[in-house]
């Protein structure tokens, strides 16, 4: 794939951000070169600022300032609530839905989606399996390093595309417990909805004061902002048509122009993660994905 073919997406919105920053930030967004933008809330479905008709609302000015629009499902479905929201979800029909948990699918009743990179799909089966219920782009697993995702790439089906995040903290993993609200000793249910003090999640560190990890709520994030605009071009010759970037409370706009400049055949400068994080790219290389390595 040319790299000029490339697009670029905005993933959905992890943290629990008040709600005119959250429309401020949309607001610019839709100003910025991003092509495709993820709405709705994946994490945790206590979190209030923004309700579905909000997301909606946000889709369609989006929508009209040019951009694809989709809506995210829930990634942990363990309560009536997650089900619902799904539901409702599925019901609308003005966007597509991007699909975090496996199980939503069946409430789609045959409409296309974009599978996200929470459903484990890593070998060519997994894809035309999904390609068959409907997907029309996966989001490749975070943890593929690149004779990984070159083998997952010449595997897939021709029609399926294929996205890869290369900016932003990674979603690792989920949970049934809140871990901010355990980090203050609070039960899940009365948690004060401490995450929207930490726009970019709570930093985690081990005994002797090292970065680590990152919690979101019931999300476990990597510690460092991965970072592959470097890797950007490689990712277009291996046949990624869409990278995707995660929002942040800065660098986020930084990482969209510096990608639109990359397909534009022009350079780009390295981008600042917001303060107090490092970045990481060691997955990509076969490494600890804490690890950074400098490109020669």
């Amino acid at each position: 794939m040319e790299i000029s073919d490339c697009r670029i997406s905005l993933g959905p919105l992890l943290y629990y951000w008040p709600r005119q920053t959250t429309f401020d930030f949309y607001a610019r967004i839709a100003d910025s070169p991003v092509d495709i933008v993820y709405l709705g809330e994946t994490v945790c479905s206590r979190r209030h600022e923004l309700r579905l008709a909000d997301w909606q609302a946000l889709a369609s000015e989006l929508k009209a300032a040019g951009k694809q629009v989709y809506l995210s499902t829930p990634t942990l479905v363990e309560s009536a609530a997650e089900i619902s929201q799904i539901k409702r979800l599925a019901a609308q029909t003005d966007f597509p839905l991007e699909v975090g948990e496996i199980g939503a699918i069946r409430a789609l009743s045959g409409q296309t989606f974009v599978a996200g990179p929470h459903l484990n799909a890593y070998h060519g089966a997994t894809l035309s399996w999904l390609a068959d219920l409907g997907a029309e782009r996966f989001v490749a697993p975070l943890e593929l390093d690149r004779p990984g995702l070159q083998t997952l790439l010449a595997e897939k089906p021709a029609a399926l595309q294929c996205e890869v995040m290369v900016w932003g903290r990674m979603p690792l993993a989920f949970s049934a417990r809140c871990f901010t609200a355990r980090h203050f000793h609070l039960r899940k249910d009365e948690c004060g909805f401490r995450c929207i003090d930490y726009p970019d999640g709570l930093d985690l560190r081990t005994r002797e004061s090292a970065d680590f990890l990152a919690i979101n709520g019931i999300q476990t994030q990597s510690g460092q902002c991965l970072d592959l605009l470097a890797q950007a071009g490689e990712l277009a010759a291996l046949g990624a048509a869409v990278w995707r970037v995660s929002p942040h409370s800065s660098g986020t706009e930084a990482a969209i122009a510096a990608l639109d400049r990359l397909r534009r055949g022009l350079s780009a400068e390295a981008v600042a993660p917001p303060a107090g994080i490092a970045r990481c790219n060691g997955y990509w290389h076969g490494r600890a994905g804490i690890d950074w390595l400098e490109e020669a």
